[in-house]
C-alpha cells in the first residue's frame, strides 16, 4: 500500500503512524541478525519499514534482498531509498525498475551523501544534482513507475545549507516536483520540527511531514551522527549525556527516555506519526512505541 494512503487512513482513525528505518548489512551474518530485529519489531505493527541505499549503490543488491524479505516473510510494507550518488539516469532507472519488479510501491528520493573520503557531492555526468530532479524524473514516466514518493526535510537546515530560507526553497522545489510526503532528519529539539512545519505551511507546502527520531544508545554514537548530519544537541541533553559517557546502560536509558518524551510532545502537538531511526536495533524502539501505544499520548492533541 502507498504511504500517502496509510497516512490518510491513520488520520481518519485519529491515530499516528509509526515506521522504522533499517539498513542492509554487508554480510550474510548481519542479514541473519537483522531478521531477528525485524521479528522483534513486527508485533509493534509498523505502518512501513524504510530500507536505506548505500552511497554509489554500494548496497543495491542487499537493499533489494532486504525489501524482498520484508515483503515475502512478513507482508510488511516497505519504502526503498533511491539516491543520485554515483549513478547515471539509466542506472537509476534500472534500480527503480528493480524495485517496481518486486512490488515496492514507495520510494524515498534523496540526493545522497558524498562517498566516504569525498568532501563534496559530485553529480554523475549523466545523473542528477538534486533530489528535486530525481523526483521529476520519476514523475515524468507515470506509466513506467507508479510510486508514492517521499523526500527528506531538515528541521535545522541541510548540513550544506544552514540558511533556513534557502533550505525551504530547496524543500519546496522537491514538493513541487511531485513529492507525496516528507520525512525529517533526526533532531533533538522539537521546536526545530515545529518551526519547519510552520515555515513549510507558510510557503504553501501541504504534504504530511513525519518527524524522524533516533533513540541513541551511546554518547559517542549520537555525537558522530550529529556531526555528520548537522543536528544540534541541546545543552541540557549534552550535560546529561556527559555524566553517562562511561556508562553504556545509563546512556541507553537516557536515549530511550529522551526520545519517548520527544515523541509524546510531538504527537500531542499534531505530528502525523513518528519515523524511528533504529540503527538496526529493536530494544529502544520497542520500549518507546509500546509506551506510546499504551498511553495513547496523541489523544487530546492541540
Amino acid at each position: 500500500m502507498k504511504i500517502i494512503d496509510l497516512l490518510r487512513f491513520a488520520r481518519e482513525r485519529g491515530e499516528p503512524l509509526f515506521s522504522f528505518e533499517l539498513f542492509p548489512p554487508k554480510t550474510d551474518e548481519g542479514m541473519a541478525a537483522l531478521a531477528g530485529v525485524v521479528e522483534a519489531l513486527r508485533p509493534l505493527g509498523p505502518a512501513y519499514v524504510s530500507v536505506t541505499y548505500g552511497a554509489g549503490g554500494s548496497t543495491r543488491a542487499r537493499t533489494v534482498e532486504l525489501v524482498k524479505q520484508l515483503r515475502r516473510d512478513g507482508g510488511i510494507e516497505t519504502m526503498a531509498h533511491v539516491t543520485c550518488v554515483g549513478a547515471s539516469r539509466d542506472e537509476i532507472a534500472g534500480v527503480l525498475d528493480e524495485f517496481a519488479g518486486v512490488g515496492v510501491q514507495n520510494v524515498l528520493a534523496l540526493r545522497g551523501d558524498p562517498p566516504r573520503g569525498d568532501a563534496t557531492f559530485r553529480p554523475h555526468p549523466d545523473g542528477f544534482r538534486h533530489a528535486s530532479e530525481l523526483v521529476a524524473f520519476i514523475r515524468a514516466q507515470p506509466d513506467r513507475w507508479r510510486f508514492c514518493v517521499g523526500a527528506a526535510a531538515y528541521p535545522e537546515g541541510h548540513v550544506e545549507t544552514r540558511d533556513l530560507a534557502e533550505d525551504l526553497r530547496h524543500l519546496k522545489a522537491k514538493v513541487d516536483a511531485g513529492v507525496d510526503f516528507l520525512v525529517t532528519q533526526l533532531f533533538f529539539e522539537n521546536q526545530a520540527y515545529l518551526g519547519l512545519v510552520e515555515r513549510a505551511r507558510a510557503a504553501g507546502i501541504q504534504v504530511p511531514i513525519l518527524p524522524g527520531i533516533m533513540p541513541f544508545t551511546s554518547v559517542e554514537q549520537v555525537e558522530r551522527f550529529t556531526a555528520m548530519c548537522g543536528a544540534t544537541i541541546p545543552p541540557r541533553l549534552h550535560a546529561a549525556m556527559e555524566v553517562r559517557r562511561e556508562d553504556p546502560e545509563a546512556a541507553r536509558e537516557l536515549g530511550v527516555a529522551y526520545a519517548a518524551l520527544q515523541c509524546q510532545d510531538l504527537l500531542r502537538r499534531g505530528a502525523p506519526g513518528i519515523h524511528f531511526y533504529t540503527l538496526n536495533r529493536s530494544t529502544s524502539t520497542r520500549a518507546i512505541v509500546a509506551a506510546l501505544r499504551a498511553a495513547e499520548y496523541w489523544r487530546g492533541q492541540g
